[in-house]
């Protein structure tokens, strides 16, 4: 099962490993470096998850996540936070701005992609 997966954060680095990982286990990736052209490819790629940083300079993640939900558009799109925030004032931040789930840096790769392959099931029966 293959899916068009969104990464977003504001550090390269980051960007390029998950999208190593991920198109190393056949995961097609689309990059977005900031939250403006993350919404803009969001809009027009309809990716089926998005992997969102919350500490982006500018729009954060927080906000992103909440423009994609209020989109009709893009509203069915899960979104799974990626963040160093591991407090719980954050995940429910996160929760409130329709998070569908967490990842803390740095990323475990078996929970990543539990957290993909399940996200892209339930998307695909929604």
């Amino acid at each position: 099962m293959s899916a068009r997966i969104l990464v977003v954060d504001d550090i390269e680095a980051n960007v390029r490993l998950l999208e190593a990982k991920l198109t190393a286990e056949y995961y097609e990736v689309l990059v977005a470096y900031d939250g403006p052209t993350a919404l803009a490819i969001a809009a027009a790629e309809k990716p089926d998850i998005v992997l969102l940083d919350v500490m982006m300079p500018g729009m954060d993640g927080f906000q992103v996540c909440r423009r994609l939900k209020d989109d009709p558009e893009t509203r069915h799109v899960p979104v799974v936070l990626v963040t160093a925030l591991d407090g719980r004032a954050d995940r429910i931040a996160g929760l409130e701005a329709g998070a569908d789930e967490f990842l803390t840096k740095p990323i475990d790769d078996v929970m990543l992609f539990a957290r993909v392959r399940s996200l892209t099931r339930l998307k695909m029966v929604i």
